[in-house]
């Protein structure tokens, strides 16, 4: 028999759309507010107008069709001209893949090193799915067994002992119950114990509450998203028993300049108008140079491949160019004139590249004098990069 375990809107736990916490909820109600909104939240409309348009087959408990999950990552134009943003710009088969592995009874793991988009495409999949992204797991260190299963009110519990009302469901229970997708961020960083806590609830799809003599069993709908990196030091590698229920998805840097280009630029400007900041009336030259400079360092070759290069210690990631160029954007337009321009980024170059203050400067001084110093047009950059402590 199921145990749903389901708790009414009083416990800040309700079902459907609901955030999980009274807090979120409330966060939810009043989005204009939100410095972040929940990607359900955020695209509403579009989610909406994909749900009416969408006419094919959809999974149980499933918003959307597959085709419909897709086309909200990667964009596109409906039939009533209703335009689809791009959420994940990289290759489609990557989207088919993933969106196919959650119609099954396979859970989802998004692999790849820091800034692939994992927690962003984790986000809009969850989104579009189920309509709630909230039902999430942050993986760190100290994240205990009652986090993934289940934890009690332990003033109901002394006062009553064990029973149902004084069960806590865990995020992933509660995905279990309501047939939604879960979500686990930073899977190996979860100590290996707490990990294998999985194996049952994705093999047997079910969560046994020993002390009520009771389990939860899944509903159809349900499935588990989880994220790792695999460049991160000191993590908690995955038991084979527990990667064997993940179907995994590898989500690569961005294939070519002119892509990573496309993806900073875009969130900037997300950003950037969650912030209200304004927007930089000529920004590009400075976002294809904070660019240029993050994937020369991370290949360790100049673009025209002529010159070799030392790589620093850090990842140097898509998501660490969208926050220097966020950062210069705010310098612009607080500090400046609103233009940005090459001392508006330097700094956080900077601080991105040299993460260990002896052999990343050592690293970023090279780079500076060998390629930036000589290269045409960057005469303002070099300048700007000396003047910030190079």
């Amino acid at each position: 028999m199921t145990e749903t375990t389901t708790h009414d809107a009083a416990d800040g736990t309700g079902t459907g759309t609901g955030t999980g916490t009274g807090i979120g909820a409330g966060a939810r109600a009043s989005g204009a507010d939100v410095l972040r909104p929940y990607a359900e939240v955020a695209f509403a409309a579009e989610l909406e107008a994909l749900a009416a348009a969408d006419d094919r087959p959809r999974p149980e408990r499933w918003r959307l069709s597959p085709w419909a999950v897709a086309t909200y990552l990667l964009g596109g134009a409906l039939p009533d001209g209703t335009v689809i943003t791009s959420k994940y710009v990289g290759p489609r088969r990557i989207v088919e893949v993933a969106v196919a592995t959650l119609a099954t009874d396979r859970a989802l793991l998004l692999l790849g090193v820091p800034g692939t988009a994992k927690t962003w495409m984790s986000e809009h999949l969850a989104a579009a799915i189920s309509g709630d992204s909230t039902l999430l797991v942050q993986g760190t260190a100290g994240t205990s067994e009652e986090a993934v299963r289940y934890g009690w009110n332990y003033a109901h519990l002394l006062a009553h002992g064990p029973s149902t009302e004084a069960l806590v469901p865990s995020p992933v229970m509660r995905a279990m119950a309501e047939g939604m997708t879960a979500r686990v961020e930073e899977l190996t960083r979860i100590p290996a114990d707490v990990q294998d806590s999985l194996i049952t609830v994705l093999s047997e799809k079910v969560l046994p509450v020993p002390e009520l003599g009771r389990q939860v069993q899944a509903v159809r709908g349900f499935n588990l998203i989880a994220t790792a990196n695999d460049r991160d030091r000191g993590v908690n590698e995955l038991s084979s028993a527990l990667r064997r229920r993940f179907n995994t998805v590898v989500l690569p840097l961005p294939a070519t300049p002119e892509e990573e280009v496309d993806i900073v630029s875009r969130r900037v400007e997300q950003i950037g108008r969650s912030l209200e900041l304004p927007a930089a009336p000529d920004g590009m030259d400075e976002i294809r140079r904070v660019v240029t400079v993050f994937r020369e360092l991370r290949d360790g070759i100049t673009a025209d491949g002529r010159t070799k290069l030392k790589s620093p210690s850090g990842t140097l990631s898509t998501a660490e160019a969208i926050s220097v160029v966020t950062g210069g954007l705010a310098l612009a337009a607080h500090f400046g004139d609103g233009v940005l321009r090459p001392g508006d980024v330097a700094a956080g170059i900077l601080g991105a590249v040299v993460r260990d203050p002896a052999a990343d400067r050592v690293v970023w001084q090279e780079y500076l004098e060998a390629v930036v110093r000589e290269r045409e047009g960057w005469k303002d950059f070099y300048r700007a990069c000396r003047e910030a402590g190079a």
